[in-house]
């Protein structure tokens, strides 16, 4: 007997949505994902399309019609409930767009919950572009089969994202002038004076010339700041932003066994 098909099946695409998905609904898409759908997918009566939508988690649904300027979907069954991603943020200094743009789609792979764009002095970008920020994280999101979005603020200056820290979370930054091995500091994430168990955690990455001396006296003086070094060589912004974070990933994330 020929084998069962795999449903849904694996080529399926992916799309997250706007609108809260339950059993039975019906929704209609236009505009880009429509196109996408219709035109790029070659999507037809009866096909599966996974849907998410960041609230609810995974569905199932499948094409009722296929227009040129809209697909109507409905919604079959739940696949999965929205992941819980870990506590963990990425504070990223600005960078040339390109390679700010590598940050925000592997950040998204990777499982970073929030990320928390940062303007230093010897930033070369002082401005996001928000719509194209969250296409990026959504798209990346959806390659990688993430049903939870990335939380993504907007940008501010380092001496606001200090001056608002919260107390329960550790914020670990690479510092040129040295620190903690970033492995040994990413796998202890307590405060050894409460004992308490895991620390929320955020990382912060300094633009391509670093930060300046006065910028990381003012990290340094912050209660819950660890500094941490990424080994010895120069890392870009956008390769240290990315390699400490699949790091901690694989030391205190859902990469490791517990």
């Amino acid at each position: 007997m020929p084998a069962t098909p795999a449903w849904p099946p694996k080529s399926a695409p992916r799309l997250f949505v706007e609108q809260e998905l339950s059993q039975d609904a019906q929704l209609s898409l236009s505009g880009p994902q429509a196109h996408y759908l219709a035109r790029v997918m070659r999507v037809g009566e009866g096909d599966v399309v996974i849907l998410c939508d960041d609230v609810t988690g995974e569905w199932a649904s499948e094409v009722v019609a296929a227009g040129k300027r809209d697909v109507t979907l409905g919604v079959v069954e739940q696949l999965r409930p929205r992941e819980q991603v870990p506590d963990f943020w990425l504070c990223p200094a600005l960078l040339k767009k390109d390679r700010f743009d590598l940050v925000l789609e592997k950040a998204t792979e990777l499982g970073v919950a929030e990320i928390h764009p940062v303007v230093t002095r010897r930033c070369v970008a002082d401005k996001l572009n928000p719509e194209r920020a969250r296409t990026i994280v959504t798209e990346a999101a959806e390659q990688c089969a993430r049903t939870a979005l990335p939380r993504l603020a907007e940008p501010q200056k380092l001496d606001a994202l200090l001056r608002d820290w919260p107390e329960d979370r550790l914020l670990f930054f690479a510092d040129e002038d040295g620190g903690d091995p970033a492995s040994d500091a990413f796998a202890f994430t307590k405060y050894p004076e409460r004992g308490e168990g895991q620390h929320k955690a955020a990382l912060l990455v300094g633009p391509e010339g670093g930060f300046d001396d006065a910028e990381r006296e003012a990290i340094r003086a912050l209660e819950q700041a660890r500094p941490i070094s990424l080994g010895p060589r120069i890392l870009r912004g956008e390769t240290a932003a990315i390699a400490a974070t699949a790091l901690w990933m694989g030391l205190a994330g859902d990469w490791s066994d517990g």
